[in-house]
């Protein structure tokens, strides 16, 4: 009875490691990179992309046009903006695996159709 326990729970340990693998990727990522998390994670599977991964597709001045306001709210650009200009890091809004709180949401309300966290 005690091997059938040793085995069971080496089996069932091997089934929760393999679901740890099981990541999802948000789905224009994915089209773009596949499934090699090395484009992105330069630094290591287990930390978070460089700004300089994210960089490689996406140009900040790019995005800063795309999200830019009236000038009467020029400041309310999260790539943008009056505390970070454009040197915010990527990581403190934006999650690929999780949805992220951006930080700046506690004090400011970004209303944007696609916003991608």
């Amino acid at each position: 009875m005690k091997k059938v326990n040793i085995v069971l729970a080496l089996v069932l340990g091997g089934l929760v490691s393999l679901s740890a693998q099981a990541i999802d990727q948000r789905p224009w990522h994915k089209e773009v990179i596949g499934k090699d998390c090395k484009v992105c994670h330069d630094n290591g599977i287990k930390q978070f992309p460089s700004d300089q991964a994210c960089l490689q597709c996406h140009d900040v001045d790019d995005l800063a046009e795309q999200t830019a306001r009236s000038e009467e709210d020029k400041w309310q650009n999260p790539h943008n903006n009056l505390h970070y200009g454009k040197d915010l890091p990527c990581q403190e809004c934006h999650g690929e695996h999780k949805p992220k709180q951006p930080l700046c949401s506690n004090c400011h309300t970004f209303k944007f159709d696609k916003h991608k966290e």
